[in-house]
């Protein structure tokens, strides 16, 4: 005797802010979070200066790391969001005539 396997129902459609901001407000959270430890061991006008860049204040220097961080983390999440969708459709059979057919 076969088992049937348990079906579940479609999916509900998560809403789009929903979605936008479970990628951003963690990714928010970790840029924070990185650009404190980043910048607690390098110093901005320092970074600036490797790069000639030495009209570039350190509020510059800091905002410019918070928003790359941000940045990285966010295409991080969403990527992770976009890898955790099913491939394909699942594809739903009847599995009354199934049984009819075995018999």
């Amino acid at each position: 005797m076969a088992t049937r396997p348990i079906t579940q129902p479609p999916p509900v459609e998560i809403p789009m802010v929903q979605r936008m901001a479970s990628v951003l407000w963690p990714s928010f959270l970790t840029a924070a979070l990185a650009t404190v430890l980043f910048f607690a061991l390098f110093d901005p006008k320092e970074l600036a200066a490797l790069r000639n860049l030495n009209e570039m204040s350190r509020l510059a220097g800091y905002t410019l790391g918070f928003f790359s961080f941000w940045l990285l983390t966010s295409l991080s999440s969403a990527l992770t969001c976009y890898f955790r969708r099913p491939c394909h459709e699942p594809v739903e059979r009847d599995f009354e005539d199934e049984e009819v057919e075995q018999q």
